[in-house]
């Protein structure tokens, strides 16, 4: 499972970083954890700072001073995620560049990420380690439905590549995309094409796996409940995968318990195959929701919730600012970064699926803005559907 010749770009100075996140049981803590992590981000701080003119400026810009940091991480000065919506920043060489990712759709500010071999690979190997976790990993022929783009020649969409990227846990017999690639620099929602796509997938008997945005799952429910098809059964052993969130079509977004039980009811896959994640290109750290539906952070992150008007970091059960921490990233310095997402943090305790981490809950977005996300931009191509 664990990637040997995994490697941080430089095993003398990022050791700890190396072996914080390569650790492969995600939500087990290992020993000495707290000063772990804390070693492991003193060492990418540094990393950044002695790589990013920028970041050093930065980090002198807030009077932050490396060698006088004890760890705390609510003093570590963070960036928000739009900065990368305005700013190319990276702390490698372009000949170290293996990946490049934005986060826009159809239209408006895209964030530009950049990811050397380490930064991208950790990430995905993570995910590994999460799916195995959860017994996601399947030697059986599957079909997939992705709710997400056709992905076209020299496609950058963080959404579209991490769809893809997810159909290695089990081998593809047939994949259908919900967002067809139209030839003109877009895409079309294929509304009866999926239709279609699940009853022939519920007459085969082979397991399935959805992933992808909920909002186009949903619109796909509701058209055939309009059109008075009967529930289908598609395999127990199938699998829903969603993330992307409601961005852009909240107003029709609907409790996740119902849309759960729609899935139940017209698709017959059970709840407990059922889950969300969350994500972005800013912070590729992986967080998939538990049997109980709750986002845990695997051991490679921390969750600060800061308040709203004071950007103070808050304890659980408070509703603030998401930011989240972690020293995977060597490409850019998207280390300690602030999410436009309103979030609730809760200690591991209080979910009862066996998981020790702590969960946080998502509350939806902090204002409006004119940027758009994959998911808002998708969003559009729903409206003649809505």
């Amino acid at each position: 499972m664990k990637n040997k010749s995994l490697h941080t770009p430089d095993l003398k100075t990022l050791s700890l970083v190396e072996k914080l996140c390569t650790w492969e049981k995600p939500y087990v803590k290992p020993e000495g954890y707290e000063q772990l992590f804390t070693q492991a981000m003193k060492e990418i701080v540094g990393w950044h700072q002695d790589h990013s003119e920028f970041y050093q400026r930065f980090l002198k810009s807030n009077n932050f001073v490396l060698s006088q940091w004890n760890g705390e991480l609510e003093k570590l000065p963070f960036l928000v995620a739009d900065f990368f919506k305005l700013h190319e920043i990276k702390s490698i060489a372009e000949k170290d560049i293996t990946l490049h990712l934005t986060s826009s759709g159809t239209a408006g500010q895209k964030s530009q990420i950049f990811f050397d071999n380490w930064s991208i690979s950790s990430a995905q190997q993570m995910i590994d380690f999460i799916f195995s976790e959860f017994n996601w990993f399947d030697t059986r022929p599957t079909n997939y439905l992705l709710y997400s783009y056709q992905t076209e020649e020299g496609s950058k969409l963080g959404t579209a590549y991490t769809d893809n990227f997810l159909t290695k846990y089990a081998p593809v017999q047939n994949a259908v995309y919900a967002l067809k690639w139209n030839g003109k620099n877009g895409h079309d929602f294929d509304l009866y094409g999926c239709i279609r796509a699940f009853e022939d997938f519920a007459k085969e008997g082979r397991p399935v796996r959805i992933f992808g945005f909920p909002a186009f799952f949903y619109f796909t429910l509701l058209r055939m409940q309009d059109l008075k098809i009967p529930p289908l059964k598609l395999s127990p052993d199938s699998l829903v995968f969603l993330g992307g969130g409601w961005k852009g079509h909240a107003d029709r977004a609907i409790e996740k318990t119902k849309f759960y039980q729609m899935v139940e009811q017209q698709l017959g896959i059970p709840n407990e195959r059922l889950r969300d994640g969350y994500g972005s290109v800013e912070h590729c750290i992986p967080y998939i929701e538990c049997k109980n539906h709750h986002f845990h952070l695997p051991v490679y992150s921390k969750v600060l919730i800061r308040d709203l008007r004071s950007m103070k970091p808050l304890g659980y059960n408070a509703k603030g600012f998401l930011q989240f921490i972690s020293p995977y990233i060597t490409s850019v310095p998207a280390h300690s970064i602030l999410m436009g997402d309103l979030a609730i943090l809760h200690p591991g305790s209080d979910c009862p699926c066996g998981l020790e981490t702590d969960w946080f809950e998502i509350l939806g977005r902090a204002g409006v803005s004119k940027n758009k996300s994959c998911a808002i931009a998708a969003a559009e191509l729903l409206r003649s559907f809505a």
